[in-house]
């Protein structure tokens, strides 16, 4: 049975309720890139706003799509991802920012990912950490194509979610430094293409919901390969377009399977 503090109408802490968010939800960390998010929907309107997350509604091909931001880290994406569930949201893409894992990976390109290394503790809380956590494979694709239709360059492959953004930034000023810089060099050896703190709270909650959960970061540094003349303002509309396209896709593909 549900605590009646947190069955109310609107949510407790998102503030929203049933009717004022869309199917297809777009989730960046950051709430001030909602606002930025919106304008590329039609007839946006803020729908919320409390603690970190900020909701924008609009529509896309007539259909309505919404922008909540998670904040940092896996707890409150969870509670994000739980709250919007509950109001009838069932298909999300995460829309952040990372650092890149990879040589011959450059500050502007994207990062589509597949799955995620469960490097946190939220997700361990809803299953044991042997279970994957893995995109759904048709959000993935509809942001693959819609990165590959704007001509963006992009990478495909797994993120690393962690907990602790100066545990990689500083490692040599953690007592644990030594074990993380040697799980940093075993997540890159592995494949891995980019760092954030999200996507697989994301991806393991979504599975227990059954719901649709992909992930497009923007590489906004690469300390593995010190390029010359990257740019100092990463390009974020990039992020959006992609995200917004890769919603269009899906809106056009559930309708032709309904």
């Amino acid at each position: 049975m549900a605590h009646a503090l947190f069955d109310g109408e609107y949510k407790y802490h998102i503030k929203v309720r049933q009717g004022e968010v869309g199917r297809y939800v777009l989730l960046p960390g950051d709430p001030g890139r909602c606002e930025l998010i919106a304008r590329a929907f039609d007839n946006p309107v803020k729908v919320a706003q409390n603690r970190e997350y900020v909701t924008y509604s609009g529509t896309l091909l007539g259909e309505r799509v919404s922008v909540t931001s998670t904040g940092i880290g896996g707890p409150s994406t969870a509670i994000a991802v739980e709250e919007l569930s509950m109001v009838g949201a069932d298909t999300f893409i995460r829309v952040g920012t990372s650092g890149a894992m990879q040589p011959g990976m450059s500050v502007g390109d994207l990062a589509i990912v597949t799955a995620a290394i469960r490097d946190e503790g939220t997700s361990r809380q809803y299953l044991p950490v042997e279970f994957p956590a893995v995109a759904d494979m048709g959000v993935t694709l509809a942001l693959k194509t819609a990165a590959a239709s704007l001509g963006y360059p992009l990478h495909l492959g797994i993120t690393q979610s962690k907990d602790s953004f100066y545990g990689e930034i500083s490692p040599d000023r953690q007592p644990v430094g030594e074990e993380l810089k040697a799980r940093r060099r075993a997540w890159i050896a592995g494949g891995a293409i980019c760092s954030e703190m999200e996507s697989s709270t994301l991806f393991v909650i979504a599975s227990i919901l059954r719901r649709r959960a992909g992930g497009v970061m923007l590489i906004v540094n690469n300390d593995e390969v010190l390029e010359e003349g990257q740019p100092h303002e990463p390009p974020l509309e990039r992020l959006v377009l992609t995200g917004v396209e890769a919603l269009k896709l899906l809106i056009r593909q559930d309708r032709a399977s309904a």
